[in-house]
């Protein structure tokens, strides 16, 4: 082990600082490595299949470029509406179709999570339905005066001013911040993380 890996539980493949507050939140401490990979989806491929590929590439990635010991998490969340993914908005007139899109209706968000250490890998996916109230498209450009929509994936941020947009979540609420943390929790156990566990 890498002396400065000593004071972390795992290595995060991330820049998300939600998914640092995530970790904090369940008493873990990461390194953080963020890695930049081409997030294309691949012809034919399905939500699920997208986000799993992205979270194992990430994690892998983050475990060359550190070159550490620990465990390395790696994840990718998609919003996803009538089997389509919608990503992040790359401008404000995208942001609006996006959240049109999803007025009044039911969606998943979708995260796949990957944990690597050396030659092993495990990953897990985790899928939550969130249903949106009606929205007005001056509610929705209010919103991008806000400036949220455009680092997040389907143009909303559910633990910031959109959260006001939910009529419902079933599932993981974590999920769709950015990390399932009872799946994530569970799979890092098989890397010997254990939360709220005895040694």
């Amino acid at each position: 082990m890498q002396n400065n890996d000593i004071s972390y539980d795992l290595c995060l493949a991330s820049a998300s600082p939600r998914r640092e507050a995530l970790l904090k939140q369940i008493g873990l401490d990461c390194l953080k490595y963020p890695v930049d990979l081409d997030e294309s989806v691949l012809p034919g491929e399905s939500a699920p299949s997208y986000v799993m590929r992205l979270a194992e590439q990430k994690a892998l990635a983050g475990q060359k470029r550190s070159g550490t010991d620990l465990p390395v998490l790696g994840s990718d969340t998609s919003v996803v509406f009538n089997g389509k993914i919608l990503g992040k908005p790359r401008d404000r007139r995208q942001a609006v179709d996006m959240l049109m899109q999803l007025s009044g209706k039911t969606h998943q968000v979708m995260t796949g999570v990957a944990v690597c250490q050396h030659n092993r890998v495990r990953s897990i996916i985790s899928v939550t339905d969130v249903s949106f109230r009606a929205l007005s498209e001056a509610e929705c450009h209010a919103y991008c005066d806000t400036g949220e929509p455009f680092d997040k994936a389907g143009g909303y941020g559910i633990q910031g001013l959109a959260a006001v947009f939910v009529r419902s979540v079933s599932g993981s609420y974590s999920n769709v911040v950015g990390l399932p943390l009872f799946e994530t929790a569970d799979l890092l156990k098989q890397f010997g993380i254990r939360v709220l566990e005895p040694s």
